[in-house]
């Protein structure tokens, strides 16, 4: 019994309703993720065909998919207690082992990818199982239920680390759709059925927060490629302006997501009476275009500051335009869920850039940046002014934000 207590002890006892503070070990954690988006970044860049960019795709879904997973984790069990600590320093070294490998996943590592990323997955989840108490019965079988059905996709996350070329794609994305489409079917397994939502306890304005650093990661990121190229680079009046450009869209995307949208996010979360449902959908689920969007248009940043001049070509055009458009869309998508409408100013933008993509390749590379940079700025003013003044242009619930 004694035991029995001990391992129970290792969740956080909040209150409901209380948040609790994301803690210095889950940052330091995180500094492993700044690293591997940086590994996606620069691997997207060297790899800018249809199938370079479908490779990348499923490494970025599986680096999102093992980060999340950890926030999840985090939000049940208390971090400051040394068992999780460990547990996550430990798991730090799992994610160096799998971003190290990014670069030569369909390669030579692709084992060591997929070693660390099925350890780092099962490893967490056997954790949990073994801290729970035989009293905390829905806790329990929740995390049997996800044990199970990771340790279902290992096998051909292991399988694909032993395959090549097409095969280990086809077996890692056979991996990623097991375990995408896990939390929908409610983790369902033979004996113990699917979890209900309302076993899914979540203290909101943790996962909030945890999402909301995970942005930062990626815009950080960004900005260290800016700078780290521009510095490397002639100072001229085009370089300067593709800098400025480059540094002006980041900020854009930093107002769009922080200005509104994320506190009204943790607000939410906090007050709602299925925090489950809404950190499945809103934090797990939407969150991975606006990530993909951000890392997408550092790629971007990088070719227009190398090559601003003559007509763009279509990486470029794919780049610059899919990375604020892919931003966007999570966006409107999350902020949706949070507000109940949609924010016009986000959908003008969306329309914007579809726009722009007709004649983007008339454009130097360098001007279409500055273009795809006013859409951004539009949007973030479009909403400020308008959800500064509480004014709603459709009462359908459409937004004039």
């Amino acid at each position: 019994m004694a035991a029995d207590n001990q391992r129970g002890a290792l969740f956080r006892s909040t209150a409901p309703h209380q948040h609790s503070r994301v803690t210095y070990a889950e940052l330091f954690f995180d500094l492993v993720f700044v690293f591997a988006v940086t590994q996606i970044s620069h691997t997207l860049l060297g790899r800018l065909t249809p199938l370079g960019l479908a490779q990348t795709t499923l490494l970025f879904l599986a680096v999102w998919w093992v980060w999340v997973y950890t926030s999840w984790i985090t939000n049940w069990l208390n971090p400051e207690l040394t068992p999780v600590r460990i547990l996550l320093f430990l798991l730090m070294l799992g994610g160096l082992v799998l971003s190290t490998s990014i670069p030569l996943a369909f390669e030579s590592r692709g084992l060591w990818f997929a070693a660390a990323y099925a350890a780092m997955q099962v490893g967490k989840t056997v954790f949990l199982l073994l801290s729970t108490s035989r009293r905390q019965t829905l806790a329990r079988m929740n995390a049997i239920r996800i044990t199970a059905w990771l340790s279902a996709s290992a096998v051909f996350w292991i399988g694909g680390g032993f395959a090549e070329d097409n095969a280990r794609m086809l077996l890692w994305a056979l991996a990623l759709a097991i375990e995408y489409l896990s939390p929908a079917v409610r983790f369902w397994i033979p004996k113990y059925g699917a979890s209900q939502i309302q076993d899914w306890v979540v203290e909101g304005g943790h996962m909030a927060e945890r999402c909301a650093g995970f942005i930062i990661i990626a815009l950080g990121e960004s900005i260290v490629v800016t700078g780290a190229t521009f510095a490397e680079l002639a100072w001229t009046l085009e370089t300067v302006g593709a800098f400025v450009a480059a540094f002006v869209g980041s900020l854009a995307m930093w107002w769009i997501y922080f200005h509104k949208g994320a506190e009204a996010g943790s607000e939410q979360i906090s007050r709602s009476s299925e925090p489950g449902r809404l950190a499945r959908l809103a934090y797990t689920y939407l969150h991975m275009p606006i990530v993909a969007g951000i890392i997408v248009s550092a790629v971007a940043d990088e070719l227009v500051l190398k090559h601003p001049f003559g007509h763009s070509g279509l990486a470029t055009v794919l780049s610059a335009i899919g990375g604020p458009l892919l931003f966007l869309i999570g966006t409107i998508l999350f902020k949706h869920t949070i507000r109940g409408f949609l924010q016009l100013s986000h959908g003008a933008g969306i329309v914007a850039l579809c726009g722009l993509a007709w004649f983007a390749g008339d454009l130097s590379p360098l001007q279409l940046s500055i273009a795809t940079t006013a859409i951004m700025i539009m949007v973030a003013a479009w909403e400020s002014i308008s959800l500064g003044s509480g004014t709603v242009e459709l009462q359908s619930g459409t937004s004039n934000g």
